[in-house]
Parts: structure tokens; sequence; C-alpha cells
């Protein structure tokens, strides 16, 4: 057991350049809140459903997560600072990281599997901070949740997702060659279709303005429009 206590809080202290110890990690409420779930889940697994409630309202009390001793969490499991609500259904991998403000929250289930209300997250998962999964969807293993993403829908395998409805973002896979991304998501080397289209437009305007200003200086500053027979609205097919 405390071989196996030394190993988490070297997993934490791998995810975490905060602490300078493992006693200082020991501190951590995320800790605590692991801890008091391990409990209530055995508890809730030998249906002493009052008991583990106990547990789990002592932990919400104590640490400020609030998770639901029904919900299977795997190992080496960590969430940074607090404040998390994870569902009865829920179902995490090892290595999950989930940062403060996190949901993991049930809808009515769509997708077939009786009672599945709130989502599965594989192996490695990175959850930003105010993210909100809900329903029963699958985050695939290496996924990242951006900062206050709301995810609905399924997310694939090494996927970036980021906005609401969250969309997949295009990431320099140099970034996914590491053992740990810190803090899920990084602030450069996204990549937005939206945001791209809107500065191919921009960038064109800012040539035609280049353009007519140059037209507008060889006519002698006399004013143009579409009537005139000039080689930028033949260009543009408005001749």
């Amino acid at each position: 057991m405390f071989r196996n206590l030394v190993a988490y809080l070297d997993s934490v202290k791998s995810r975490d350049p905060a602490p300078r110890s493992r006693a200082e990690i020991l501190l951590y409420p995320g800790v605590w809140s692991l801890g008091f779930h391990r409990v209530a889940h055995r508890l809730y697994n030998v249906r002493l459903y009052f008991l583990a409630r106990a547990v789990n309202h002592l932990s919400r009390f104590l640490t400020g997560n609030d998770i639901h001793p029904g919900a299977r969490i795997g190992k080496r499991f960590f969430i940074d600072h607090g404040f998390t609500v994870i569902g009865e259904t829920a179902e995490v991998g090892d290595d999950v990281t989930l940062y403060q403000n996190v949901t993991l929250g049930g809808t009515d289930p769509a997708n077939g599997i009786a009672g599945k209300r709130h989502p599965t997250l594989a192996d490695g998962v990175i959850v930003g901070s105010g993210a909100q999964i809900l329903g029963p969807v699958h985050v695939g293993s290496r996924a990242r949740i951006g900062a206050n993403a709301v995810v609905t829908k399924n997310v694939p395998e090494g996927a970036t997702m980021v906005g609401i409805p969250a969309r997949q973002m295009l990431v320099d896979v140099t970034a996914y060659q590491r053992d740990f991304l810190p803090y899920g998501t990084p602030c450069t080397d996204c990549y937005d279709p939206d945001k791209h289209k809107l500065e191919q437009l921009q960038a064109e305007m800012e040539h035609l303005q280049k353009r007519l200003a140059e037209l507008i200086e060889q006519r002698g500053g006399k004013n143009i429009g579409p009537d005139d027979d000039i080689p930028l609205f033949r260009e543009r097919g408005r001749g």
C-alpha cells in the first residue's frame, strides 16, 4: 500500500510543477477526495448506499469535490485544485487529469445503453478548467479538452477539443510526443478553420485596398468605380 501511495504521489508530481515534495502533495484536496471515493465506492459496491453517501458528503465538505460513490475511477487519477463534479455512471480511465470546476455530468441516455447517463474518459485524458462533458459520450485516450469547452459528442483518440459546443482543433503532433502536456491545450499551435478563413479574407481585402490605392494614384486621384474599364475590375469579373 505504501509503495502504491508513493507511486501515485510521484505521478501527481510529474503532472504538477508546483509541489516541492511528496508531503506537500498529501495536502492536495484532489488527493483526499480520491481517497474518500475509494472508500465510498467499496461501500457502494456492497450496497451500503447510505454509508457511501455519508462518506461522499464528508469528502465534499472537506475537499470541495463531489464524486458520486458509483463512479468508476482508474489508477493515478488527479484533480488539480478542486470543485469538480463527477456523476454516478461516469467512468474514468488511468492517468486522467482534471483541472478545477470540471463537470462530468449526465443527460438523458440516447446511445442505447440503459442507465448510462455520464461520460467515459479513456486513459491519459486531460480536461481543462471549467470544461463540461455531458451525457454518455466517450472521450478517447490522450484527448485534450480545453478550458470552458462543452462536450456533448464522442471525442476521437488524441483529439484537442475547444469551444461551445466543442470542436476538434489541429495541434502540432510534436506536442503529443511528450509524456504529459500541462494544462491540457497549448495557447499556440492551434489551428482554427474559421479563424483561418477570416484571416484569408482579411489578407485579400488588404491586397484589394492596396491595388485600389495604386490605381487611384495612377489616375491622378480621380475616384474610380465599377464602370471604369480598368484591370482591377476585369480581374474580379466586374468589368
